[in-house]
């Protein structure tokens, strides 16, 4: 079904000025307004109880569809949950990539962290994955979601100043480089959520015969 032009803003449910960036990037040529939570105006809790990447990222972007409703408003809402999987540690931290060692803990201390579990442990044994989910609800109440992943391995220490999260000990073997080393634009070609986004935006040219 061909969805209205009144339906052409996008709220994505982060408040993370890193993905947003990267996202407003990528989805430029969309020609359509994104928001994210705070500039659309909404606050509010949201429990990810889910068990895999695609149940927390439908259940952040349900919430927040959800409360658009309410305010009689008109969005598609997207939402991502992503992380990090390191095989060595059993895919850790995974959906708690997050969460892991709290919250509020800087990823210089989680990426530190991470690299001390590794100590000793060959570059073939290293091998680990950035995850990206993004789901999307409409306001006719139609749900989607799209996975992709980037594989690289984790490095020895920090290298780079472009990235965020945990790219500067995300490998990337193909490249020859850290992905918190790459510029923006290589980043959002080969990123697990550039390669989300652009999947989700080619749904959302056919969702509203663009």
């Amino acid at each position: 079904m061909i969805m209205s032009r009144e339906e052409t803003k996008i709220i994505f449910a982060t408040g993370n000025e890193g993905k947003m960036r990267e996202i407003r990037m990528i989805m430029a040529d969309l020609g359509m307004e994104i928001q994210s939570m705070k500039e659309a105006g909404i606050d509010i809790d949201i429990v990810e109880n889910g068990k895999s990447f695609e149940e927390n990222a439908m259940i952040k972007a349900a919430a927040i569809a959800q409360e658009v409703k309410r305010r009689g408003e008109k969005a598609i809402v997207l939402a991502d949950d992503s992380g990090l999987e390191v095989d060595y540690l059993n895919k850790e931290p995974g959906i708690y990539s997050a969460r892991y060692m709290g919250e509020d803990t800087s990823y210089t201390i989680k990426n530190a962290n991470i690299i001390s579990r590794l100590d000793g442990v060959a570059d073939e044994q290293r091998t680990a994955r950035f995850v990206c989910v993004i789901a999307a609800v409409f306001t006719d109440g139609k749900r989607f979601s799209r996975r992709a992943t980037v594989e690289g391995r984790i490095g020895y220490e920090e290298k780079g100043e472009n990235g965020f999260g945990y790219d500067p000990i995300f490998y990337l073997p193909e490249y020859g480089c850290y992905s918190a080393e790459l510029s923006h634009e290589e980043k959002n070609k080969i990123s697990h959520r550039g390669k989300a986004l652009q999947a989700v935006k080619e749904v959302i040219r056919e969702e509203l015969g663009l």
